[in-house]
């Protein structure tokens, strides 16, 4: 029996009827003989309809109350998703992301996930119910509802998943996995059976909408696997994974001590290698340990030795502190329960990431972003320390960098041109701040594009296949597109191009490097929602 975690989008419960299409599918999954764990998004545009009553009632909405209400759409999927199984005869239960064990920070709109302890959801699974879980939100350490940002609730799925050591956490969508681009936009986009989490990562952070970044970090960091799929079909989508593991982990009914926990993984999986503990401070990690997301490591006052014998539920993650001890907090809690999480993740078989797998397709995928805009500074003297001067008065307006270019000096002026982009809803910042430091920085003038379009090849065969960029560059060219920046990474060559001609530049991309199928592969089930 496989514990699964499910992730619903918006897409998938918009109304009534497709609540009971999902509820049908959790139930044959439930039946099929697995333990299944639900996290559902908002339905359909609900977010944005409440955003636009927001808008509508303040231009400047404080952001505590902001999160409150954002996340109503997803206790409004829970509760409905719920009462659709229950009334297929499987018991049901729905929990906020509160209830869950979601434990973030205080970054209003767009919090980090800082802890997991899903309690109350693993003792629901154990008792034969499926557990219904809100996605997007948490609890901060004041108790205040926060949400995670768009795309939270992929990221709350996989923490769940890594939190109840789950032998899969699949994401379902309107489309049949991940393909070889945007079949908006591509019609004969390739759908792509496998992929590394690191290619994943890189086609998330380049545009790709169908993962959130962040879940798949978390994924890589615990070894879940994720299978993307469609809710609206039974094909098989793209599994996202670079290893395997072995047998899962038997739980012990109740763990007394932090010890037991990592003995009773011992007794079931026996290894030499096998942390017995999370590593001390100051002390090396131990290979295959594992590293919760978000969380530091245990640091003196939060390590094992100082928590001492405190008793922890090894189903729930549930900790007692001793009696001679403080009571269980956020730091006690976490430190005790990373300790048992570690010592099970390092149980887990892993294969090295697919760092040498050079027979795998030269460019697995395209990824597009139309979210970012691009800011010149012209005349900036070129002496050392102006880049530093200019890019910290960037990061002091909290704006995000993601491609830099600097020109060579024109010859005798002793002047330059620093050109970068940003997410365009931190451009504003960033010109505001940097004009304000004019007269400081000495640059001439500032110019602000905001209809560029960034293309992103993803592959990791580029590694070792030589003439990618010169395919890139000729295809670009042939279709007489004009590039104005080029960023690279070991596995990624991006470039910035006009708005306008973005869908073109990545439909001659995707033919020039063979990745266009024979007939149409992609079929988009839902709307534009997730």
């Amino acid at each position: 029996m496989a514990l699964v975690v499910q992730k619903y989008g918006g897409s998938s419960v918009s109304d009534v009827e497709a609540m009971r299409r999902v509820a049908k599918r959790v139930v044959a999954t439930r039946n099929a003989g697995n333990t299944v764990v639900v996290v559902v998004s908002a339905m359909g545009d609900a977010t944005d309809e409440l955003l636009d009553m927001a808008d509508a009632l303040t231009t400047d909405p404080p952001g505590r109350e902001m999160d409150i209400l954002l996340s109503a759409g997803e206790r409004i999927s829970m509760a409905l998703l719920a009462m659709a199984i229950n009334e297929l005869g499987v018991p049901a239960r729905a929990y906020t992301g509160a209830q869950a064990g979601v434990l973030t920070d205080s970054h209003y709109g767009r919090a980090s996930i800082v802890g997991v302890l899903p309690e109350r959801v693993a003792r629901a699974v154990q008792e034969g119910a499926v557990a219904v879980v809100a996605g997007f939100q948490g609890l901060n350490e004041v108790e205040d509802v926060t949400t995670l940002g768009r795309g939270g609730s992929d990221t709350t799925a996989v923490a769940l998943a890594a939190a109840l050591n789950a032998d899969v956490c699949e994401i379902y969508t309107d489309v049949d996995g991940l393909f070889s681009a945007d079949p908006r936009i591509v019609p004969t986009a390739r759908r792509i059976e496998a992929l590394s989490s690191e290619e994943t990562l890189e086609l998330a952070a380049h545009g790709a909408k169908i993962l959130h970044l962040r879940a798949v970090e978390y994924a890589r960091r615990f070894g879940v696997p994720i299978h993307v799929r469609s809710s609206f079909s039974d094909k098989t989508g793209t599994w996202i994974y670079d290893g395997s593991r072995g047998e899962g982990f038997t739980l012990p009914a109740v763990a007394k001590h932090l010890d037991e926990v990592v003995d009773a993984d011992n007794e079931a999986h026996p290894a030499d290698s096998r942390p017995r503990a999370a590593a001390q401070p100051g002390a090396a990690a131990q290979p295959g340990a594992a590293v919760r997301p978000g969380v530091a490591q245990p640091s003196p006052a939060s390590s094992l030795d100082t928590l001492g014998p405190a008793s922890m539920d090894a189903v729930t993650g549930a900790v007692v502190a001793p009696a001679d001890a403080e009571q269980p907090n956020l730091r006690n809690v976490d430190a005790a329960h990373q300790t048992a999480i570690a010592a099970r993740a390092g149980a887990r078989a892993r294969k090295p990431a697919k760092e040498n797998n050079v027979e795998a397709p030269v460019i697995s995928g395209i990824a597009h972003d139309r979210s970012q805009d691009k800011i010149t500074l012209v005349g900036v003297p070129d002496v050392p320390g102006a880049a530093a001067r200019i890019f910290a008065i960037v990061a002091s307006a909290g704006t995000n960098i993601d491609m830099i270019v600097q020109d060579v000096s024109a010859e005798g002026t002793g002047l330059t041109n620093i050109s970068f982009t940003c997410p365009d809803g931190d451009s504003a910042a960033a010109c505001t701040a940097l004009e304000q430091a004019q007269p400081e920085l000495g640059f001439k003038s500032l110019h602000f594009n905001p209809s560029i379009g960034k293309l992103s090849l993803v592959g990791a065969g580029m590694r070792s296949h030589p003439g990618v960029s010169a395919r890139l560059f000729s295809a670009l060219s042939e279709a007489g597109i004009n590039i104005h920046m080029i960023s690279t990474s070991e596995i990624r060559l991006s470039v910035v191009v006009d708005d306008a001609v973005l869908d073109e530049a990545v439909r001659a991309v995707h033919s020039a490097f063979g990745l266009d199928a024979d007939t149409a592969e992609a079929v988009v089930y839902g709307g534009t929602g997730r």
